[in-house]
This record gives structure tokens, sequence and C-alpha cells, in this order.
């Protein structure tokens, strides 16, 4: 299948290659009676709005059958937007999905006295209604959180209309979302055989990757100046998504919409500021990076179209997607026999949903419901980064199921600023596993750079998102407008400071912007640099076989939103509130880098 050089419908899926979604739910009417359950259970939560200082009955009743309510939902809206996932471009699941947010803002609507109320409760009453009632203790983390952000909590009238305003404020990002998975097409190109190929998301990253430099460039030029096209159209849709962020900060009395983004965490905004100036502070090693590059590939000039090609190009990497999931076990073994043996069932159970699709959502992404087993979302294409991306979202997924198996609904999910360091550990222990295991000089000059290449995606990439954002968000704030003109000439400036003055800078890379989903939800993109910072550390306690580490590992995979994510990470050994673990990642690139420059 990997190989047809059409792209498939749905329907010619294999069924071992598609999730099992029907493990959320059998059929559509499945899903209809729990939504009318959930109607109903909405109505029961409303009944107790006025009553909660009453008793510490009352509360802990509340508090019961508001969990309860919100896993329900849960379930129904990851239900509805995986079908949607499945085809975008499909009516029923779009009305599904549709239904879903519905019923979303029903809900935040009818609960929005909750938080209010919990706050108006003297919090000397509060601490006697906790000791007086058992049914109270498993919520005690719960009530701490509202209490800690009670000056950015609004009125129960204001928390009501915020709520219906978040209805409104998904458009620009269901705007983007469709436009860019069901709406926009690209020019066909010409591959290294002579033979005409659609071009496609899940396609373009391995053109970016063809030994062929015509193919990376037609790739390029045809995906951006496809964008060109509706500059003006996403410029719009990008603006009206970071004014409601910052109109929501202003309106809970934040000084920010980073520092509202991160709050939620209990992330200072020092930690992305640092994260900055860290990584601005060792440039060096990235002008240096592509300096290599350029002498590597024998050329007068590299160009943005360059920078993803392996280095060595005889280096046979093409990887059928079963040897991808033993390449992924082998990796992981350091983690032991009962994570692997969890591995295994996601495999041999259908957690994943494997191939590209006609409108099938982009990119790859792990999810699911509490009470059923997680889902990974690929493209898979049949090269390393994909064995790689295999390997993070497995990484999402075994988090959350050890969070789901050790911790009650409302502390399952963990917060977003600890979601990527599983996933990068994996990479981490699977980069490390591959080079153990050649001794072939070019292939390891293959996999070097390709890790190198993840080092520049993730903490050098991620973090220049993180500046845009912020001076988008700051552009806002000061009364500006993001037209596209402002975003192109942010972005291509962004741009020649991170890759400097040996790189031809093609204009069309100031379209990058654009097509970037993560911009939709504020200040996300720099916990993947983060994240990948403590993920090294980890890994390398791993690797190194420090006493208990692996199982302080799983402590804090099975933590979910029990602890702050500061002090989760504090539980392998790793505190993310100093620089150091973002100058080690560094200094691990400087490592890699050296070596292939003594193989290169």
């Amino acid at each position: 299948m990997a190989e047809s050089k059409s792209v498939w419908k749905r329907e010619e899926v294999k069924e071992e290659d598609r999730w099992a979604i029907e493990d959320l739910y059998p059929s559509r009417e499945a899903w209809e009676k729990d939504a009318e359950i959930l109607r109903h259970k909405i109505e029961k939560l409303e009944q107790y709005q006025g009553s909660l200082g009453e008793s510490s009955g009352v509360l802990s009743g509340m508090l019961e059958e508001y969990s309860s309510t919100s896993q329900l939902f849960e379930r129904l809206y990851v239900y509805a937007n995986q079908r949607l996932h499945e085809n975008t471009a499909d009516s029923t699941s779009q009305k599904l999905t549709g239904e879903a947010q519905v019923l979303m803002t029903l809900l935040n609507s009818k609960t929005a006295y909750i938080v209010p109320e919990i706050l108006n409760i003297p919090q000397e009453k509060l601490n006697i209604f906790i000791e007086e009632d058992e049914r109270l203790k498993p919520f005690t983390i719960f009530l701490n959180q509202i209490i800690r952000q009670k000056e950015h909590t609004l009125t129960k009238e204001m928390e009501e209309l915020m709520a219906k305003i978040d209805e409104l404020a998904q458009g620009p990002g269901n705007i983007f979302s469709m436009f860019n998975n069901a709406d926009i097409t690209f020019p066909a190109i010409t591959d290294e055989e002579g033979n005409e190929v659609p071009l496609t998301h899940g396609r373009y990253a391995g053109y970016l990757e063809s030994s062929s430099r015509q193919v990376r460039r037609d790739a390029f030029m045809s995906l951006y100046h496809t964008y060109r096209q509706f500059e003006n159209t996403l410029a719009a849709a990008f603006d009206s998504n970071v004014r409601h962020a910052v109109f929501e900060a202003r309106e809970r009395k934040y000084g920010s919409s980073l520092e509202a983004a991160l709050d939620g965490s209990k992330i200072p905004t020092e930690v992305y500021d640092n994260l900055i100036q860290t990584v601005h502070s060792h440039m060096d090693l990235m002008y240096r990076y592509l300096e290599l590059r350029k002498r590597a590939l024998g050329v007068e000039e590299l160009h943005m179209y360059d920078v993803y090609v392996p280095l060595v190009d005889d280096v046979d990497m093409k990887i059928p997607f079963d040897k991808a999931k033993e390449m992924v076990l082998d990796g992981l073994a350091p983690l032991g026999e009962e994570y692997a043996g969890r591995l295994r069932e996601g495999f041999e159970n259908r957690w994943i949903d494997v191939y590209e699709n006609q409108g099938k959502r982009t990119g790859a992404y792990s999810w699911g419901a509490y009470g059923v087993h997680p889902y990974v979302l690929l493209n898979y294409q049949e090269n390393l980064n994909q064995v790689f991306t295999l390997a993070h979202e497995m990484g999402h997924a075994l988090h959350s199921s050890y969070s789901d198996e050790k911790q009650p609904y409302l502390y399952a999910g963990y917060k977003i600023f600890v979601a990527e360091v599983a996933s990068t550990c994996n990479e981490a222990l699977l980069i490390h596993h591959l080079l153990k295991h050649t001794s072939d000089k070019r292939e390891k000059a293959y996999l070097i750079n390709y890790f190198l290449n993840q080092f520049k995606g993730t903490l050098y990439r991620q973090t220049m998102f993180a500046e845009f954002e912020k001076k988008a968000h700051k552009e806002v704030e000061n009364g500006g407008t993001l037209n596209a003109a402002w975003l192109n000439e942010t972005y291509y400036n962004l741009n020649r400071e991170y890759f400097g003055d040996g790189v031809v800078l093609d204009e069309e890379i100031a379209l990058e912007w654009a097509r970037i989903p993560h911009f939709y939800t504020p200040f996300y993109v720099y916990q993947y640099a983060t994240g990948f910072s403590a993920a090294i550390a980890i890994s390398s306690k791993i690797l190194k076989k420090e006493p208990g580490i692996v199982e302080k590992y799983k402590e804090f995979l099975s933590g979910g939103s029990s602890m702050d994510c500061i002090d989760l990470l504090k539980l392998c050994g790793v505190d993310m509130t100093k620089p150091e673990p973002v100058k080690d990642a560094l200094k691990v690139f400087q490592e890699y880098l050296q070596e292939l420059e003594h193989l290169l």
C-alpha cells in the first residue's frame, strides 16, 4: 500500500491498519444514546447551582457527578473528532463533530457556576468540609487548583459568558483545520523516475528527503506557492485566534496571554524566556551544523529545501511498518519487559491508524478517552522519520496508559508541559539503540544526521516557533494587527536569525507560519523544546542504568496531573526551573555534531 502512487480512499484501507474506533462506540446509535444520557446528567449538575456552600454532602455529590459527566463527555467528544479525522471531508462526521461541539458548550455553560461558588466558600469552611466528608478527599487536589487561580476567576455570570465565547473562539482553529485538511490541494510534482505524483501534507516531508534536488525544490515551491494564494485569509484566521487569547488573558487579569497560557501548569514565564535566551546563546552550533550540511551535500548554496535531505544518500532505509514496530520494540528495551508488553498490546490490538487516506487529518497524534485504551493517528511513509514518529506517539499513548491506570479521571490527564517528555525519551532511546547496533560508517553517519535533524527541528525550530508566537501575541497586545505582510516579515527575519547567513533564505519560507496547526493552540510549541531537553536528561539516566531510574520514570508516567509538572520531573532528578537541562541537551547536540564532522 505504501508504494501506491495514488492516495487511497478510507474504505480501501485494510481493517488491521485502521484503529479500533468501535472500542469507543460500536455505532452512531450508541453514541446518540450516550449523548442523551449526557444531556440528562448536565441537567442534574445544574440543580446543584447555588447550594455548594450548604454542606460537605452537597459539594461532594456535585463533584462526583461532575467527574462522571465530564468523563462521559470526553468519550463522546473523542469519538466524534476521531471519526472526523478519518476523513475530514465526510459530511456525516462533520455533523457529528458539530454535535459534540454543542455538547461541550452546553456542559461548559451549565457548569460555569462551579468554580465561582467553590471560591465563595470560606477557606476555613472548606477545610471543615474536607475533614468531615471522606468523599471529598479524592477531590482535594482539584479544589486546591481552583483556589490557586482565584484571582483569575470571574463571576458566575461572566464565567457563563466566557464559556459561550469559547465556542465562537474555536472558529479560527476550525476554519484553519478544514482549510488545511479538507480543502487545500497542491499541484502534482515529478518524482525521481519522471512520474507525476501527488503532493500532500503526508508526502511533503518525504519529498524534502529526496536525493533529487529538483524533487525537493519542486515540492517546496509547490507547497508554499499554494499557501501564498491564501495568505490573507490565513492571516485573518490567525489574527482572530491570537485576539481571543489576548482578550481572555486580559479579562482574567493576567499580565499577558503568555502568562495566562503557562499559569494552568504553574510554569513561570521565565522558563519560556530562558529557553529562547539559552538557544540564542548556542546559535553557533546551528550555523556549524548547516555549514557541515552544505559541505557534505557539495552545493555552492544551501537552500531551505536542502536542510532535511539525508547527508548519506546510499543507505537503504526503506522501512515497512512491521519492521518499524520491531525497531521500536528493540529500541525501548531498556524500559523493561512490562513496558514492552504494553507496547505490544497497542501494536496487536489496533490502537494505531496507520496509513494516509483521502481526507485524513494530516500529521500524527495520540489521543483517547479515559476508560478506553489510547489511540494513535499516523500517516505512515516508509522512512526513518516515520519510525521515530511511531516511537514518539506510542510514548504519548503509554504515558496515557500508565496515568489512566493509576489516577482517577480528574487527575489522569497530564499537562502539556510534561506531555512531550515520554514521547521524546522514546526517540532518544531509539537513536541510541540504532547507533549502538551498526558498525557501518555510512549508516552511522546517516543516523547521527537524522538525530541532529531532530535536534534542529525540536530544540531550535520549536524555539523559533515559540519566539514567533511571543512576538505575534505581543503585537496584538500592543494594539497591532497580524496581517500577512507583518507575519511574513517577522517569520522571515526569525529564520534569518536561526539559520544564519550560510543558508539562502528562499522567500517562500516566509509563508511557513501559515501551515503550522499548533499556532492555534497558543504557546504550546515551546514545550516540545523543554520536553526534549528533559527527555535527553532522563534517557541518559536510563542508558547509564542509574539505580531505580526506570521505576522513577514509570512513577512519573503514572503521575497524571496529581502533582505539579516541575515536581513530576523532579521525581526523575530533572529540574526545569534551571537552565541546565537545555544547556546539557545542547552539549549532546555538540557531541553528535563533532562525531558527524569526523565521519564526513
